[in-house]
């Protein structure tokens, strides 16, 4: 997973970085610590530089579901042959709502 640092992620959206720190307040995106350093995933956002359009829904509906954020991304990054593949990448195709579906019904 590549992490792209809350600076970067505020630069590439075109907003401030007190603005990505809401956004993570708010769980519209989660976000990853390496080495005392967050950063949110590379494949949360889409080829033009935005968040992916059903991140933040797909977010809300497992945070509903008492899940964490660990949980979340644990989930989103874990392969899942009937997709096919991971449902990070399926969230950015056709079958994104296939994986809030799936989310909804049960992650784990």
């Amino acid at each position: 997973m590549t992490l792209i640092p809350l600076p970067d992620v505020a630069e590439q959206l075109g907003m401030v970085v007190t603005r990505v720190h809401q956004m993570l307040r708010d769980h519209q995106i989660i976000a990853v610590r390496r080495d005392g350093v967050a950063g949110i995933p590379k494949e949360f956002f889409d080829s033009t530089g935005a968040v992916a359009k059903h991140l933040t829904g797909l977010i809300t509906v497992m945070r509903d579901g008492k899940y964490t954020d660990e949980e979340i991304l644990q989930w989103v990054y874990t392969e899942d042959e009937t997709l096919p593949g991971r449902p990070i990448d399926a969230l950015h195709g056709p079958l994104a709502r296939e994986v809030i579906r799936r989310a909804a019904a049960d992650p784990f």
